[in-house]
């Protein structure tokens, strides 16, 4: 059997969808959220991808991406990834360059799977049939009884075993809402997620208090760009808490690195930045290579099938925004039972198809 099917459109749009109160934290605040969607169109089926970014990629997705890989056979995903990546040679791979390609190729991927008519779950291969999910906001901007309900309800509501907040914006008052969040979660695991907002010894003096408050897994310490600094927060906090990193890593290199410096305990990785499923998958290797659990960053209609092909995933982070967003804009949005998420495998692709009506208020 000859397969063959030219990519014949490339079209991506953008929506931006504000937050159900305001959201900050170590490091940031904001009121809203860019979705940047793309479909890809070859025969008579139209694959979509996302990622969360900013209206600034329209041009350079229905411009030069497009334009790239027009013509290229839809089954092969992976000639258009490096097309893609040659495309952007002299703008700089990383950072929006990367968001863009990671959008074009999940929906390159949904697109083959549509076109083979099988969840891209099973095009990949599984290694398993469902995921562990840990809820993720609790905002430094929340009021503490704000704080403790959101975090309760992935407990008793969604069965997390575990449930992340934001620190660092007010370092003085973290412990203090650390103990808030422990009493609201029960024997619930608690991360806490800094956003690369401590200096090196900082970190360390937080991260020993946060440990003998029983937290276990301390993301981004300091920033993400500082493996060495990374490494030495790892080295001097005690074995009980595990060091995160590694959402804002775009090329399969910066992985690499970041384990060659031993600077994480669990690796993180975004679909939606780091090259979509191709890049992801590529991720993956490197963690089943150096025996490092791989942890999914957001976008969780996005790494659901993904993560079910990849050799060693911990879990998923069920993050506020993106899983209320992917619920209103998208059927067949995952939803969390008994604290994992499952693809729909009478559904092909993604498994996931847009809500134009219920998007169109949203459209930049």
């Amino acid at each position: 059997m000859v397969l063959d099917a030219p990519v014949v459109s490339i079209k991506a749009r953008s929506f931006t969808i504000p937050t159900d109160r305001p959201e900050a934290d170590g490091t940031l605040s904001w009121s809203s959220t860019t979705l940047v969607l793309v479909e890809a169109e070859a025969a008579d089926r139209t694959g979509i991808g996302y990622t969360y970014a900013d209206a600034a990629l329209l041009p350079l997705i229905n411009n030069k991406l497009a334009g790239a890989i027009r013509g290229q056979d839809a089954f092969d995903p992976q000639r258009a990834w490096r097309i893609m990546q040659g495309a952007v040679r002299n703008l700089g791979a990383d950072g929006l360059a990367a968001t863009a390609i990671s959008a074009v190729d999940a929906a390159l991927w949904d697109l083959k799977a549509k076109l083979l008519d099988v969840p891209l779950a099973t095009l990949l291969g599984r290694f398993r049939s469902a995921i562990p999910v840990y809820g993720s906001g609790g905002f430094t901007s929340y009021p503490d009884e704000v704080l403790r309900d959101q975090l309760a309800a992935w407990v008793e509501r969604d069965g997390c075993r575990a449930v992340k907040m934001k620190i660092g914006s007010e370092p003085d008052r973290d412990p203090e809402r650390v103990r808030a969040a422990k009493d609201a979660i029960g024997g619930a695991a608690l991360f806490v997620d800094a956003n690369g907002g401590f200096g090196r010894k900082q970190a360390v003096t937080m991260g020993e208090r946060f440990a003998d408050q029983g937290v276990a897994w301390f993301e981004e310490p300091v920033s993400s760009d500082d493996l060495d600094g990374l490494r030495f927060v790892r080295d001097h906090l005690p074995a009980s808490m595990e060091v995160a990193a590694g959402e804002y890593g775009y090329r399969a290199g910066y992985f690499a690195r970041m384990l060659g410096a031993g600077a994480v305990d669990v690796l993180q990785a975004d679909i939606s930045r780091c090259g979509g499923v191709t890049g992801f998958m590529l991720v993956a290797a490197l963690c089943e290579a150096e025996q490092i659990d791989l942890s999914c960053h957001c976008a969780p209609a996005l790494h659901l099938h993904a993560g079910c092909a990849a050799p060693r995933l911990r879990h998923l982070e069920w993050f506020h925004d993106h899983v209320r967003i992917e619920q209103m804009l998208f059927d067949g949005a995952p939803v969390a039972r008994n604290g994992v998420i499952a693809p729909d495998l009478s559904r092909p692709g993604h498994g996931i198809s847009f809500k134009e009506a219920d998007a169109r208020p949203f459209a930049d």
